[in-house]
């Protein structure tokens, strides 16, 4: 497989039970297939030279360089923030689920990985700064309201209400 960044030969490399596809003769980016990347994107999962030789590999990110191409389905990737770091911005195939990542973002993503509850506070985030959003629970709780009011009036109309009392 061609390395999407810098066109070398990628080579398959074990980081613990898991294979990816390594630049190792060009920009050091590292290819992972669907779901492979969230194996490892986490400080204690994976083991071997593989892993760690990728993750002591200086960060190198051309912001100036255009769409990359999906070595597996060759259609144009689309670049954003990985979903568990609000600082890293991985290049992702939306056919295959496959990742790129530039040399050294796998050290990053590790290193600012968030818990459940930083993920969980981040959204939230996102989702106040979305005026529909808030607008959009506003108007749910007003149904949820108007559902009980409904429910207490049909009450009376119903046979199993006075039926229950004999």
């Amino acid at each position: 497989m061609k390395c999407p960044a810098c066109g070398k030969n990628m080579c398959s490399q074990d980081f613990g039970g898991v294979k990816v596809d390594v630049c190792s003769d060009g920009c050091k980016g590292i290819w992972f297939d669907w779901l492979e990347l969230g194996k490892l994107d986490e400080k204690n999962e994976g083991v071997g030279k593989a892993l760690q030789d990728a993750l002591h590999s200086p960060r190198v990110n051309d912001a100036s360089r255009g769409e990359l191409m999906c070595p597996k389905c060759g259609i144009s990737m689309h670049r954003h923030l990985y979903e568990s770091d609000k600082e890293v911005n991985v290049d992702e195939c939306y056919k295959c689920g496959g990742f790129f990542l530039d040399s050294g973002e796998l050290t990053e993503i590790r290193d600012h990985h968030m818990s459940e509850q930083e993920e969980e506070a981040y959204a939230q985030k996102l989702s106040d700064e979305v005026p529909a959003y808030q607008q959009g629970l506003k108007d749910l709780e007003k149904e949820k309201l108007r559902a009980e009011a409904i429910r207490r009036y049909t009450r009376f109309m119903r046979v199993s209400y006075y039926m229950t009392g004999r």
